[in-house]
């Protein structure tokens, strides 16, 4: 069986997880950063992964959906009993786990990279969880790029802790626009 061109794309595309949090609105300076970010990994031929529910999540699918891309929602049923979320409109796939931690799972290993946008607890645990996932060699290394000045805030401090080594920031990069974060993922994948 030969598959369509579309689905060939669809099928070796890279695929981009974005992490942040379900609370911000639309209208809301991360919303529409999010939204400008799923647009460009979109537009350069990214599929964007995500939670799949609210705020972050449904603004970087709302941008690679309106982009004509190709849009992956993680959800799980923890979640939706706890918060009674349901996969934002704008997913194309749906993908569902039982726990919390099977969907984190999901999302750190079948990523290609990760691009962090502001969030709370879940989306630093995302975060440090492939941040220490790559250090240990437990996952290979891919990009992970922080967006604006609120990780910055976050984590720089720890950078000059005695119980970080230097080694571990070759890991995490920083951007401050929708724009830098995705020319951040050409630079590491054309390296």
């Amino acid at each position: 069986m030969v598959l369509p061109i579309e689905e060939l794309k669809r099928v070796f595309m890279k695929t981009i997880a974005v992490f942040g949090s379900a609370i911000c609105k639309p209208g809301d300076a991360d919303y529409e950063a999010a939204r400008a970010v799923g647009c460009l990994l979109a537009e350069n031929g990214y599929a964007a992964m995500s939670g799949g529910y609210e705020g972050v999540m449904e603004a970087v699918s709302q941008g690679a959906s309106e982009a004509g891309g190709h849009v992956i929602g993680v959800t799980c049923e923890q979640i939706e009993s706890y918060r009674g979320f349901k996969a934002n409109r704008w997913v194309k796939e749906e993908i569902k786990y039982r726990t919390l931690r099977e969907r984190v799972d999901h999302l750190m290993n079948r990523a290609d990279g990760y691009i962090v946008m502001p969030g709370g607890l879940g989306t630093l645990h995302e975060m440090v969880m492939v941040w220490e996932s790559m250090r240990v060699g437990e996952i290979s290394t891919r990009p992970l790029i922080c967006y604006g000045d609120y990780w910055q805030k976050v984590i720089e401090p720890l950078r000059d802790s005695i119980y970080i080594s230097a080694y571990s920031w070759k890991y995490i990069f920083f951007a401050d626009t929708p724009e830098q974060t995705v020319q951040a993922l050409h630079t590491h994948f054309m390296e």
